[in-house]
């Protein structure tokens, strides 16, 4: 989940000391998107026998701007201009497994005198202690296992391809690493879902990064040209690694499930004494992640969970549709004289699937030989992106990219679910990471501005930042050149009530769920405009940001573009088994449902409907559920009871996060004039 990327010359080159410096800023810099909670660079110094980690809870571009880098890069280009080799790797961060403000979490990972750089999740990082007793867990972040196992293998083995295949094979979850050593002249690279690329002459230098997209950036700048920019990008396809001999820079690629190459380990002549330069950001305050499965106790708490409401007996007293589940107090609607809603009787079957042949035959052209991907599948780490991605890969036949926006309410149980399934189809995630801490406060501005004036019009202004999702896409497309994209949009999830309470009504006959008219779209704004007046504190730092949202989700063009569930009827029994038997999906502490589970908003804006309006977008699927003839009316009430209960844990770490006080928030949200009292 994050972005690794590092710089390797032979000795007695011809490379100017300005030329390197410059590229590996460059990869250190692009490399960056991948995550800006936290960042660490490692150089190794022959002419000192040392290796410099500078490392901190900064993004890259302020760890590059520290004298302590700025030191120890001179130093080891002084070194290279001595004769020597230059090898420097680095990290940039989206935090996952402990808290980036602690400097043991923050990679590189130093342990057993192997540094380790991490991008993935190590979902059985837990159990893998528990059945190694003999080593020593230190720290909470998951990659420390990885040095650990391959430190156990080195007493005992010679080939240092086997040491890896042997430490390796005992993973679940993603990892695409770089190892350096304090006591060997070897290098390793090694991925288990493809998410690794390099570029060579075979001969004076390598370079590597994350993403195919960041070495093509840097092989276009004019200071690259030394390098010979003409050579080819490799992939470092999945269940590969890579070892290169420092000295010599000789490669050798070896497979990790049946490794049949022996390559040898290779000492250093004097062990590399580690020393650690530790940076920190002054103005952080909170922990970036604060995962609600570890962190929340209930027994601890029970006067913060007693706060949220359940007001069942009123809401059950509620006028509802004689067939769905809508009630009364739901936008636009009107019952015929036999109790049925409009929404009932206007609604079109959507889960029709058309023939999946058709689906076939339009991504037939788009396939691509030599294992090259070919497709893009959104994955926001949820229960759809599951499945689409599962489909496109196992019965279309597809190679297929995932693609996930990170803007901060991705919690730590998506991206785990992310790993175990990127991991166990040997898919690349590529991983857009936004301004985290900056969307957050966005967050926090507008709800403090909602609280002051709560129209439920304005809730989905706490979700704008996620939009980009569509932005973002795009822009993967373009960096890998692949046209297709398929998307897992469950027709199921219709929600009308969010615009319906902005006093937009319903459209029954739009082609899409995320489509909005013209002229709605001019009420939307008026509605917004008007709330605006009444709570200037929407006039924040966020508003560019929501704007470009709204571009990108109503506006922005698409092509190439296909909903999996177009061809393919969706049925939640289904997906449910595929994702529990198949990737042995984590579920939610708080909820039996496993929708929604990986996104940080939903249960605090359903909170706030269920609460307000005695329903909630569970009430909408549900009875969308009902019309397709998928669930009966009474099954249907006893599961969203059921899916209405607060989920606390997650309401928690979702205040938690964004900066806001539990108690003041909800008995704010619980002051709220109810719509069915």
């Amino acid at each position: 989940m994050c972005g690794i990327f590092g710089l390797i010359i032979k000795p007695d080159s011809n490379f100017s000391s300005s030329n390197i410096k410059k590229s590996l800023k460059k990869i250190a810099t692009l490399s960056e998107s991948r995550g800006k909670d936290s960042s660490g660079i490692a150089f190794r110094n022959v002419t000192n026998n040392t290796i410099n980690v500078i490392k901190g809870d900064i993004p890259v571009r302020q760890l590059l701007k520290s004298k302590e880098l700025k030191n120890s890069l001179e130093q080891n280009l002084l070194s290279y201009k001595q004769g020597n080799g230059f090898a420097a790797f680095g990290h940039a961060r989206l935090v996952t497994n402990g808290s980036q403000l602690h400097e043991v979490n923050n990679q590189p990972v130093i342990k057993d005198n192997i540094l380790c750089i991490h991008n993935g999740i190590i979902t059985n990082a837990d159990e893998l202690w528990l059945v190694h007793k003999e080593l020593n867990r230190k720290y909470l972040i998951d990659t420390e296992i990885i040095p650990a196992l391959i430190r156990k293998e080195l007493v005992n083995r010679k080939d240092i391809s086997q040491v890896f295949k042997h430490a390796l094979n005992q993973l679940e979850g993603t990892y695409s690493i770089a190892t350096m050593f304090n006591d060997l002249n070897q290098f390793v690279l090694a991925t288990n879902n493809g998410s690794l690329y390099y570029l060579t002459d075979n001969n004076s230098y390598i370079v590597f990064a994350s993403e195919r997209f960041f070495l093509e950036r840097l092989k276009k700048e004019p200071f690259f040209k030394s390098f010979d920019s003409s050579k080819e990008i490799f992939h470092l396809q999945s269940n590969t690694g890579l070892v290169i001999e420092l000295d010599t820079l000789t490669i050798n690629l070896f497979d990790i499930h049946s490794s049949t190459k022996n390559i040898f380990v290779k000492e250093a002549k004097t062990s590399f004494q580690i020393q650690k330069h530790l940076l920190y950001n002054a103005d952080a305050k909170n922990e970036v992640v604060i995962d609600p499965s570890i962190y929340i106790n209930r027994s601890k708490e029970k006067h913060l969970l007693d706060l949220l409401e359940n007001n069942i007996e009123e809401i059950r007293k509620l006028k509802r549709c004689n067939k769905c589940l809508l009630p009364e107090t739901f936008p636009f609607i009107e019952y015929d004289e036999s109790g049925i809603c409009n929404y009932c009787n206007n609604n079109k079957l959507k889960n029709q699937a058309k023939p999946v042949d058709e689906l076939k035959a339009i991504v037939e052209p788009y396939k691509r030989n030599n294992n090259k991907p070919d497709c893009i599948v959104p994955f926001s780490g949820g229960r759809d992106s599951t499945y689409s991605l599962h489909i496109v890969k196992e019965v279309l036949g597809l190679n297929p990219i995932a693609y996930t926006y990170d803007w901060g309410m991705v919690t730590d149980l998506a991206r785990r679910n992310i790993a175990r399934v990127c991991g166990k189809l040997g898919v690349e995630n590529i991983i857009v990471s936004a301004d985290i801490r900056w969307k957050r406060t966005n967050i926090r501005k507008n709800i403090q501005a909602w609280l002051k004036y709560p129209a439920l019009g304005m809730i989905p202004l706490f979700m704008a930042g996620d939009k980009f999702f569509f932005y973002y896409c795009n822009q993967v497309k373009k960096q890998t050149g692949i046209d297709l994209n398929i998307w897992g949009i469950n027709h199921l999830e219709n929600t009308e009530f969010k615009t319906g309470f902005a006093g937009l009504p319903p459209k029954f006959d739009k082609k899409r769920i995320y489509s909005l008219s013209l002229s709605n779209q001019f009420k939307l704004f008026s509605f917004v405009g008007k709330n605006i007046l009444k709570s200037p504190g929407y006039l924040n730092q966020s508003v560019w940001d929501n704007l470009g949202s709204f571009a990108a989700r109503y506006i922005a063009p698409k092509k190439d573009y296909y909903h999996l569930f177009d061809y393919y009827r969706w049925d939640e029994d289904e997906i449910n088994s595929l994702i529990q038997n198949e990737y042995k999906w984590e579920t939610a502490i708080d909820t039996k449902s496993t929708w929604r589970i990986g996104d940080g908003t939903a249960s605090f804006y359903n909170y706030i409907y269920y609460t307000v309006a005695g329903f909630s977008e569970n009430d909408t699927f549900r009875s969308n559920q009902i019309r397709e003839g998928m669930l009966d009316r009474e099954t249907a009430l006893e599961l969203v009871e059921e899916d209405n209960i607060a989920r606390y844990e997650t309401l928690r770490w979702y205040l938690e996060i964004v900066g806001l006080d539990f108690e003041t928030v909800i008995k704010r949200v619980n002051q709220i004039p109810k719509l069915y009292k």
